[in-house]
């Protein structure tokens, strides 16, 4: 199988992260699977990669540390070659707090998972990117920006905020050759879903069912291959037409 190049999926160890992983493996990258607790579950997806026939290494790093990002890099690049693509869908829990209760450390918390982090893997991948000619940069957002929806307002201040890092970068990065989007997935339900009813959610999304992790993987690998080449600066929500 041809190696498209190196791609880091942040958070792979379960979840839409594991989904994508998968998908660019087969796809021809290879694939550097990050976990920060979950090193079975990152295990378990490059297994599932090789005994596909495709590349896949896992990686523990903690990506909201400098330190933490800047050895992963060092690894990373070790062990599979320089970073080509990088897709920042780490996240940690986002709790639903009301206004009255909403703190400063709060609003950092989400910052530091959907801002901070990919603003330390971009820069750390940047020299390779560059060097390579080019590269792609798939931020996973949420469809959560666009609906306002009450107890989530430092969830969505900072999932907002990517839309402005993902036009920025797309500006700024653009004559290295590297592209830069932002994907909003609507509710896919994974593993820590597990036991929540969907129909709800699912009769009010127009294609009526709900969206699948796999779903998702397409999109990204989308961005990532050749048909992507020419998109940059953009926001691509799949959600079936929940929000329209």
């Amino acid at each position: 199988m041809a190696v498209a190049g190196v791609a880091l999926v942040t958070g792979a160890s379960r979840g839409l992260g594991a989904a994508v992983a998968q998908r660019l493996a087969a796809d021809g990258w290879a694939v550097a699977v990050n976990y920060l607790h979950g090193r079975e579950g990152a295990e378990s997806v490059v297994r599932r990669i090789r005994a596909a026939g495709g590349t896949a290494e896992a990686f523990g790093a903690d990506v909201v540390s400098e330190e933490g990002v800047t050895a992963l890099l060092d690894a990373v690049e070790a062990g599979l070659g320089p970073v080509t693509a990088v897709v920042a869908n780490a996240t940690g829990p986002h709790p639903e707090i009301s206004l009255n209760e909403l703190t400063w450390r709060d609003h950092l918390d989400q910052l530091e998972f959907f801002v901070k982090s990919p603003t330390l893997l971009v820069q750390a991948a940047l020299p390779g990117m560059r060097a390579a000619g080019g590269g792609r940069v798939v931020l996973i957002g949420s469809d959560l920006a666009d609906r306002a929806t009450p107890m989530m307002s430092a969830y969505v201040a900072a999932k907002s905020a990517q839309v402005g890092l993902t036009k920025v970068w797309a500006k700024e990065l653009g004559p290295d050759g590297i592209t830069v989007n932002l994907l909003q997935p609507g509710w896919i339900p994974v593993e820590r879903h597990a036991g929540v009813d969907p129909t709800a959610y699912a009769a009010e999304v127009p294609l009526r069912r709900m969206g699948t992790p796999e779903d998702i993987a397409a999109t990204v690998a989308h961005l990532l291959g050749d048909g992507g080449a020419f998109i940059t600066g953009q926001r691509i929500t799949v959600n079936g037409g929940h929000v329209i």
